[in-house]
């Protein structure tokens, strides 16, 4: 092993110093030197919310250009998350702009392999008459000399992609319709 001088070590360390200052001029010239390309968040409409995944409530900045969605990441002023998203946060772009997402309510009818599409009226009337049907059907008044008023044939599960307030609205529309089998998918 080569002993090194103190005058030794510190040329060394200059010279290596120097050299990597030099060498990171360059670089920052090529690189300014180079066109960049426009984001496509640049003059952007930025709007904070909270994420609706949880109730965490971590803080978001949603991005629009022309009324479309361009762009969502995690507010970095935010006191919770402080910029940062979980998994679910970070994937809410793809669902909020996403080409294979179903806008039109697409039905197919019982023994049938083809689908049609169909009104939001047609789907909202029909679904009101399926619950109304079900709920008739499997209403139990009383059980034994105990009044209990439930309905057995529906179940409720609620998702990750609804906020409070909805799973809150969602829940008493189920116990109002006699509904026991309620859970949210937070809890499996």
């Amino acid at each position: 092993m080569q002993k090194i001088s103190r005058r030794g070590f510190f040329k060394s360390a200059g010279t290596t110093a120097a050299g990597t200052a030099l060498a990171g001029t360059v670089l920052a010239k090529e690189a300014l030197a180079k066109p960049v390309k426009a984001s496509k968040i640049a003059g952007a409409k930025e709007t904070k919310t909270i994420c609706p995944y949880c109730a965490v409530g971590c803080g978001m900045i949603i991005s629009t250009k022309n009324d479309k969605i361009v762009g969502i990441e995690g507010d970095p002023e935010h006191p919770i998350n402080e910029g940062a998203l979980c998994t679910k946060g970070a994937s809410l772009y793809q669902v909020a702009v996403n080409d294979r997402r179903l806008d039109k309510v697409r039905y197919r009818a019982p023994g049938s392999s083809e689908w049609e599409e169909k009104s939001w009226e047609w789907a909202m009337e029909r679904i009101a008459k399926n619950v109304k049907k079900t709920r008739d059907e499997s209403f139990v008044k009383k059980e034994g000399k105990n009044i209990v008023n439930r309905t057995e044939g529906i179940a409720s599960l609620g998702g990750a992609a609804l906020d409070n307030e909805e799973c809150y609205l969602i829940a008493k529309l189920m116990r109002g319709l006699g509904v026991t089998f309620l859970e949210h998918q937070a809890r499996i």
